[in-house]
């Protein structure tokens, strides 16, 4: 099974933040021009929180507040789970799956070294299920 080691080093770990007192406006733009959905909130080297699509359409749009003069941290996801490199894609999916969200960051030894994001979850799940389709079709052959 692909573990979440495996799928940073294929995806790749760039980490995106921001810190809590950017403004919603600024993070958005972040977000546009790194084609993302979410962004992790960082002060100094300690992940605080988290800011997605889905706190922008929520906490400001319907909430009729202004993204400009709206700081992060007055809408942030505190409570951010996060996984080891060492689980797999199927803990990864049963973590999102079981807490409704998109975006986990990776954390080893309290630093995070990557993010995943439901896209390379389902990435990872079909590049399995090609192996496996291919590992028994090659096997079946030889027969």
């Amino acid at each position: 099974m692909l573990s979440v080691r495996q799928m940073l080093s294929e995806k790749g770990s760039a980490v995106v933040s921001i810190t809590p007192d950017t403004s919603v406006f600024d993070a958005l733009n972040i977000m546009n021009e790194k084609n993302i959905g979410a962004v992790l909130v960082m002060e100094d080297e300690e992940l605080v929180g988290i800011f997605s699509e889905r706190d922008y359409a929520r906490k400001v749009i319907l909430a009729g507040r202004s993204s400009k003069i709206t700081e992060v941290k007055e809408l942030m996801t505190c409570k951010v789970y996060c996984i080891d490199p060492s689980r797999t894609i199927q803990d990864v999916m049963e973590l999102m799956n079981e807490h409704g969200f998109r975006h986990v960051p990776v954390v080893e030894s309290e630093k995070v070294i990557g993010v995943l994001s439901s896209g390379d979850v389902m990435r990872g799940v079909v590049a399995e299920q090609k192996n496996t389709i291919e590992s028994l079709e090659s096997y079946l052959l030889r027969q």
